[in-house]
């Protein structure tokens, strides 16, 4: 991931939860697809995406099994929790509503008075 393209603290976090919310995936998997969404803008390093998900496997935001991949690869599969799933839809709502405040702040027209 570019310097100047840091990941906010916690959104990790919350893109991950997104990938799973689709199905079981392999930490592979959830990187390639944050960096297809993203249109490779986003590319996750491995030593940010398996520390975030073993932290969010020990909250029990996300659980895994071993299988095997499409390529015949041993690898751990991770998915959603019912509390996981809770989770993203409060921090995709905390998410928006940052967003959308700091979007109003950087495009203002207004001066301050």
């Amino acid at each position: 991931m570019s310097a100047d393209l840091d990941l906010l603290k916690g959104t990790l976090d919350v893109m991950i939860l997104k990938a799973l919310s689709w199905g079981p995936m392999h930490g592979f998997g959830v990187a390639r697809w944050i960096r297809t969404t993203t249109d490779e803008v986003l590319q996750i390093d491995d030593s940010a995406l398996y520390p975030a998900l073993h932290r969010m496997e020990h909250r029990d935001l996300i659980d895994a099994d071993w299988a095997l991949t499409e390529n015949k690869r041993r690898a751990k599969y991770y998915r959603l929790t019912t509390k996981g799933r809770q989770q993203l839809k409060v921090r995709v709502s905390v998410w928006d509503q940052y967003s959308t405040a700091v979007s109003k702040v950087i495009h203002a027209t207004l001066q301050p008075s």
